[in-house]
């Protein structure tokens, strides 16, 4: 991908490594001990490990909070990138198509992230206890942001990952301790997105029931008219808010959806050039071939060679 991108970062914390974060670093190196997702007996927290740095991959990024305790990983959406690593969080309240790729990383340090799925209702129930006006924010804000790490922030999540060594606690303490680690994210300075996501009639929550129907339908042609009616927006407000939460329009989204798609059905060889096109949503697979390059720097065929050569680590 050859564009240029905005960097949006929080400012630093304190970059002394206390007691908890050297106590989640072991735990996630003793977790995931190959390179990969490693999923959990807490089902809404996942650990990833990986040993090198990487070129950028597509992906859907979901409303979850990654923690790095080291290395570094990128993430780009529209012309936006973000990076986060042991001093800073990353947290997404909406689903996003992104290229991301690890930054830092080596067999020596690897690339270590635990990441916990976010829950509407349970961010939403805590926010009436903690009294929070759901609309206390701007009316709509971006639905990836970075924050600085905070200590407390920290022990929760090194207290979290600590109760996979005791199976038996998980039903009781974990939800417990999942609580407090929304409770660390609702009173940080990146609170914003969360509240309104957890507000079931805000603009921001009318974007995210926007996105969800784009990634059931992708494939289909997309007619804007009909999509804001379907969550009870005017056209010129759901392209605003749209545009607010995501950085992209909704069409634009669609695009990136598909693209995505056919580039990953590309890499596991499920059919020609012309096919992926037509199983994606494009009718013009010239169309589709020059979307493709705009988006991932080379036509289709030509990227999938690339791609196989960085993962053999053949010479280009």
């Amino acid at each position: 991908m050859d564009q240029k991108v905005k960097y949006l970062a929080a400012a630093d914390a304190p970059a002394q490594a206390g007691p908890a974060r050297t106590d989640l670093a072991a735990a996630i190196n003793r977790l995931a001990p190959i390179d990969g997702e490693h999923k959990t007996a807490i089902a809404s927290l996942s650990l990833y490990r990986c040993s090198r740095q990487t070129h950028l991959q597509c992906s859907i990024n979901h409303a979850a909070l990654l923690l790095a305790v080291q290395g570094t990983k990128r993430m780009v959406v529209a012309d936006e990138a973000y990076e986060f690593d042991s001093q800073r969080f990353l947290v997404a309240s909406v689903d996003l198509p992104v290229l991301s790729q690890i930054t830092e990383a080596s067999i020596e340090r690897p690339y270590l992230c635990m990441v916990l799925k976010l829950d509407q209702q349970r961010i939403a129930d805590l926010m009436t206890e903690m009294r929070l006006s759901k609309f206390n924010a701007a009316p709509s804000s971006r639905g990836i942001a970075i924050g600085a790490l905070s200590d407390p922030l920290f022990d929760a999540a090194a207290r979290l990952v600590q109760l996979l060594d005791t199976p038996a606690d998980i039903p009781i303490l974990a939800p417990l301790v999942e609580r407090e680690l929304l409770y660390r994210l609702l009173t940080s300075e990146q609170s914003a997105s969360l509240r309104h996501i957890a507000a079931g009639d805000s603009q921001t929550n009318r974007v995210a029931k926007a996105i969800e129907w784009l990634k059931n339908h992708y494939f289909e042609p997309l007619h804007v008219a009909e999509l804001a009616q379907r969550v009870n927006m005017s056209v010129s407000s759901l392209h605003h808010h749209f545009k607010e939460v995501t950085a992209l329009s909704p069409l634009q989204y669609q695009k990136q959806l598909r693209l995505h798609e056919a580039r990953r059905l590309l890499m596991r060889q499920s059919g020609d050039v012309s096919t992926v096109a037509l199983m994606v949503g494009y009718e013009s697979s010239s169309q589709f071939s020059r979307e493709y390059s705009r988006l991932f720097g080379a036509p289709p065929l030509r990227d999938m060679t690339q791609l196989q050569q960085q993962m053999t680590g053949a010479p280009q």
